[in-house]
């Protein structure tokens, strides 16, 4: 697994390459071999948390490999125990005042909507990019990380990988919104609806990914799959790609994504959306996920905030 390869052997690939200059971030690590450009999120020691560079980081090592006429195909994976285990909450949720993607009320949507949608739109750099994309999924793919997972095209996971949107129970809807397009309706809501998490197995069985495996089998399976693709001109593939994700073009992706990206902040900042926050100030991160996840009642707190927004604490009307 990759968690065994030299830490120190890939970050030297990655520097060697030129797209990371000194001072820069090495949240992204970048090699190529034999057609196959191998993209690694690279901050093992959180879970490949997103933080504020990972997304630019992200789709400069994408226009990098479309820039290489030696690459044919990209295969995107994770450092250490897991994929992806979305934005760096605990980091975010806990710190006091305001934050990205938390204002203090009121709150301005049109600036929350351009930073989620730069990030959106760093991590579909996958979808666009001419070349096939293939995501090994190990560990967790969870909240945005699962966003950037399902932005490419292939999706092979191990069998007992875990993949979800737990923030859609509260703060938070997932931006790129590929549920819907991989999934169809009913079982997008499903999966939306309660924010639960699905393993490799059950992820395949459903058709949200391509295949899962026996963890064992994992870099074999990609790694098989990469060189039958790699074979096939570049040309080829990339008519192959445009000619598929054009009909989910027309369908409205970008429209879609462009709701999504305004509902997530929306949620953020939603009555709801600020007691979840205030509960990991006070609690921590953990324990506010855990009662997140816990199947109790989220809004019957967070209701009494609605009411406090329209009374006064001895139940008379509020005036500007």
């Amino acid at each position: 697994m990759l968690g065994e390869r030299s830490g120190r052997h890939r970050a030297a690939l990655a520097l060697s390459t030129g797209l990371y200059n000194p001072g820069m971030t090495t949240s992204i690590l970048y090699e190529t071999e034999d057609r196959v450009a191998t993209i690694t999120l690279n901050r093992p020691e959180c879970l490949n948390a997103i933080d504020d560079d990972l997304p630019r980081a992200l789709r400069e090592a994408v226009q990098r490999a479309e820039a290489d006429d030696d690459v044919h195909v990209i295969v995107l994976e994770g450092a250490g125990k897991g994929f992806c285990g979305g934005y760096d909450l605990a980091r975010y949720a806990e710190r006091e005042g305001e934050i990205p993607g938390s204002q203090a009320m009121p709150w301005d949507p049109t600036l929350d909507y351009a930073m989620m949608a730069r990030n959106s739109d760093d991590f579909m750099a996958l979808w666009r990019a001419t070349k096939p994309t293939i995501c090994k999924l190990h560990g967790a793919a969870v909240a945005g990380g699962s966003d950037i997972a399902l932005c490419c095209d292939l999706v092979i996971a191990a069998e007992d990988a875990r993949i979800g949107y737990p923030p859609a129970r509260v703060w938070g809807i997932p931006t790129t919104m590929m549920w819907v397009y991989r999934l169809g309706a009913e079982r997008a809501k499903r999966m939306l609806f309660t924010g639960d998490l699905v393993t490799g197995a059950e992820a395949a069985e459903m058709g949200l990914i391509l295949q899962a495996v026996p963890a064992e089998l994992l870099d074999a399976t990609v790694q098989a799959l990469a060189d039958r693709i790699k074979g096939v001109p570049r040309s080829q593939l990339m008519l192959a790609k445009l000619a598929v994700n054009q009909a989910y073009e027309s369908m409205g992706l970008r429209n879609t994504q462009l709701m999504a990206n305004i509902f997530d902040g929306i949620a953020r900042h939603s009555p709801e959306g600020v007691w979840f926050r205030e509960r990991a100030q006070t609690l921590g991160f953990k324990q506010a996920v855990a009662e997140r996840d816990s199947g109790d009642p989220i809004a019957a707190e967070a209701s009494k905030r609605r009411d406090d927004l329209e009374l006064g604490e001895g139940g008379e009307t509020r005036h500007e």
